[in-house]
């Protein structure tokens, strides 16, 4: 999957899903700061991309990403 279908893909379910301004979706955006996910986001998300991505996240792994862009490059790396 080439990183512009990822990156559509999780604005697509950023602003249905979780009704994030689509104004506020940057790649240097804060996920907890910027965008406002919290815990409850978190687990839409994980379903959200089991379903369009096919992997599990998994929480420890998710641990150090804090940026759209290190969470985009964090999906990247697990549909190769």
């Amino acid at each position: 999957m080439e990183r512009t279908e990822i990156e559509e893909k999780v604005r697509e379910f950023l602003i249905d899903d979780l009704e994030i301004d689509e104004e506020k979706i940057a790649a240097d955006a804060q996920l907890k700061e910027d965008l406002g996910i919290d815990s409850l986001d978190f687990v839409d998300i994980v379903v959200i991309v089991e379903k369009k991505f096919g992997f599990k996240i998994k929480p420890e792994e998710m641990a150090n990403v804090k940026t759209l862009s290190q969470f985009m490059d964090y999906i990247e790396v697990k549909v190769k």
